[in-house]
């Protein structure tokens, strides 16, 4: 797919930090769940990751979430992707949110935030999120 190895390593870079994002959700309520995780891992595929690279994905995204200290490090690249990209990663964050059937204060400040962070507007980021909840209830 891609020539250049400096794409290649500029989108395996994109991957990991869409990762992280995503384990950050994941973990914000202190309670990381397989589930949470298939999720994860389910959204960097239909992303388009190289399945054969996944885990070592998944283990530079989780090294990247635990070596940041703000959600800026995993937005920067993010807010430049095609919308219907983040789209989908916008409702994977609430499927994670939503996985345990509820979402707590720190899970719905996180999503305010992205929302600006992303630049997705409040009635589509407020769509996705009773989608998934009702999905999920």
């Amino acid at each position: 797919m891609f020539s250049n190895k400096k794409k290649e390593k500029n989108r395996e870079s994109d991957f990991v930090k869409i990762g992280a994002l995503l384990i950050h959700a994941a973990r914000i309520d202190e309670n990381y769940s397989k589930e949470e995780e298939e999720i994860i891992r389910k959204t960097l595929l239909n992303l388009g990751a190289n399945k054969n690279d996944l885990e070592s994905l998944m283990t530079k995204a989780k090294q990247c979430e635990n070596d940041s200290n703000q959600i800026l490090d995993f937005t920067r690249e993010i807010k430049n992707l095609e919308e219907i990209n983040k789209i989908k990663i916008i409702k994977s964050l609430w499927e994670i949110i939503y996985s345990n059937k509820d979402a707590d204060i720190y899970e719905t400040n996180l999503m305010r935030r992205l929302a600006g962070l992303l630049y997705i507007d409040s009635k589509t980021m407020g769509d996705i999120k009773d989608k998934i909840e009702k999905d999920n209830l």
